[in-house]
């Protein structure tokens, strides 16, 4: 579970999905709130017979009042969390107290060189990424790098290949721009696209042995191999149809946000229950979530070859289109 437990952010990213330009109150639970939830989330997934994972994230969680009370009883009940934050509030003390605390990986953005990144986030937020990935070197938490990727710096994406590299990052990987219907300017053409990956694939290759793992973790990566003959599909026979890779949603994932909504993805408008009150478990089986797993909708990913294997990202193509199944706008797949 991707889990927002505050809205609470030092930043207003331009792409940034909570504020979107909008001026909206600070969504927060309580301690009490967040062990209601917590106990939800547990008793749904022994129900399930998986493992419980949790990504904390936010805003920056690490702004959240009842943090370390909340990390330590997650830390107690063997719950293996990672958190997605902001380099502001790092320091050897607190990546110290995290580490005590069982945090596995520590996810800070990058989207592009320093005057890019900076024009998206804030002033100073580039050199404040940089000091944090050096605060991590001797830590056991992972320090993971994640752009988010549009028109306005795709350019400059190849270069962080290097940079993480160079700074000794655990991993680094990039998601897509999600826009809202009347903000396209930003998007991506398929070619461009296609192009794109390409570069990148190169640079993963120039620094595969620099010891970051480069992850990737864009559906469109399926496509990419397959045209150039690094992923062979192989479907079962008894179940030709199952799903094997490709987007998450409905299948292995779920997003809590801070006023407790159940969200599908987080990336695009979702809302499935509420954590406060609907089991976990019912809602995950339940029919709100069933409309994100008809996957002979997919206008265009019913008829691939891939279809069990990638299906783009629905997301970007719901926030593009309105339609959760539409083709995904970036795909370049005849």
């Amino acid at each position: 579970m991707q889990w927002h437990i505050t809205d609470r952010c030092d930043q207003r990213c331009k792409h940034c999905y909570i504020y979107a330009g909008k001026d909206k109150s600070i969504n927060e639970l309580g301690i009490k709130e967040l062990l209601i939830i917590l106990e939800n989330f547990e008793e749904s997934c022994k129900k399930i017979n998986c493992l419980p994972r949790l990504s904390i994230t936010g805003g920056d969680p690490l702004l959240h009042p009842d943090i370390w009370e909340f990390l330590e009883i997650i830390h107690n009940k063997k719950i293996p969390f990672g958190i997605l934050g902001n380099p502001f509030h790092l320091n050897p003390s607190v990546i110290k107290k995290l580490e005590d605390l069982g945090c596995l990986t520590y996810q800070l953005s990058l989207d592009g060189t320093k005057d890019i990144h900076d024009e998206i986030r804030m002033k100073g937020s580039f050199d404040a990424t940089m000091k944090a990935l050096k605060l991590f070197e001797n830590s056991k938490i992972s320090a993971n790098i994640m752009s988010t990727v549009s028109l306005t710096n795709i350019q400059s994406i190849p270069e962080l290949v290097k940079l993480s590299a160079e700074n000794k990052a655990s991993a680094f990987g990039f998601a897509r721009y999600c826009p809202n219907p009347d903000d396209t300017d930003k998007m991506i053409s398929p070619g461009e696209y296609r192009e794109f990956l390409e570069k990148m694939w190169t640079e993963f290759k120039k620094y595969k042995d620099c010891g970051t793992k480069f992850v990737l973790k864009d559906h469109l990566w399926k496509l990419f191999l397959y045209e150039n003959n690094l992923f062979v599909p192989s479907v079962s026979e008894e179940f030709p149809d199952l799903i094997v890779d490709g987007c998450h949603c409905a299948i292995s994932h779920i997003t809590t946000l801070a006023d407790a909504t159940i969200y599908a993805c987080r990336r695009c408008e979702s809302p499935v229950g509420n954590a406060l009150s609907d089991s976990f478990f019912d809602v995950f089986h339940g029919e709100k979530m069933n409309e994100y797993r008809k996957y002979d909708n997919f206008e265009h990913c019913s008829k691939c070859e891939l279809k069990c294997f990638c299906r783009g990202c629905p997301a970007v193509a719901k926030c593009t289109s309105g339609n959760f199944y539409a083709k995904d706008p970036q795909c370049w797949h005849e």
